[in-house]
């Protein structure tokens, strides 16, 4: 990256959000099909959204994970996103592919949050969690020191599975009813 002041060859960083964080100094730093393919540097399941996604693809197929918690989450993460971008006047398209595609969200939502263990069993519970986690990773990510928020999210949301499964459990047919 060229600029009137600093020439820059490269970074180093602990994932591509830290560089997203510097972003006056290394505006357009990646490229967002750089991203997706996964052409940057960075932590291993970070740097390649296709690759992620293809893994996805095939956990699905193999009916392991369910659709509800990884696009709640990635959803409501985006929902999040576009009000930050909105409300700091950032209409950068490439930003919020930047966001979504660099990092740790597709790894998280894809592969962390869907662990059976930490995961809510109720389908009400499965969306609760995902957009709790979306949400969380959100404020954490921009808000926060850091230029990473999932696995703080991941952890944070783990602890309030019990309440989330006792807040959305269904009630057994003829059990509990409104009179």
């Amino acid at each position: 990256y060229k600029s009137s002041h600093v020439i820059v060859d490269t970074v180093s960083q602990a994932t591509p959000l830290a560089t997203l964080k510097i972003r006056d100094l290394l505006k357009d730093f990646h490229s967002c099909k750089n991203l997706f393919l996964g052409n940057i540097q960075g932590t291993i399941g970070e740097t390649s959204a296709l690759a992620i996604l293809i893994g996805a693809v095939i956990l699905l197929a193999f009916k392991i994970i369910d659709l509800k918690v990884p696009l709640t989450y990635i959803g409501s993460f985006s929902v999040f996103l576009i009000f930050y971008m909105i409300a700091t006047g950032n209409t950068d398209v490439n930003y919020f592919f930047s966001e979504i595609f660099g990092g740790g969200l597709m790894l998280g939502a894809w592969f962390m949050a869907t662990d059976y263990v930490t995961t809510p069993i109720t389908p009400k519970g499965q969306l609760v969690y995902g957009c709790c986690l979306g949400i969380l990773t959100a404020v954490l990510r921009f808000f926060g020191p850091s230029a990473e928020g999932v696995s703080y999210a991941i952890i944070i949301c783990n602890l309030v599975v019990p309440l989330i499964e006792k807040v959305t459990k269904p009630v057994v047919f003829g059990k509990g009813g409104r009179k």
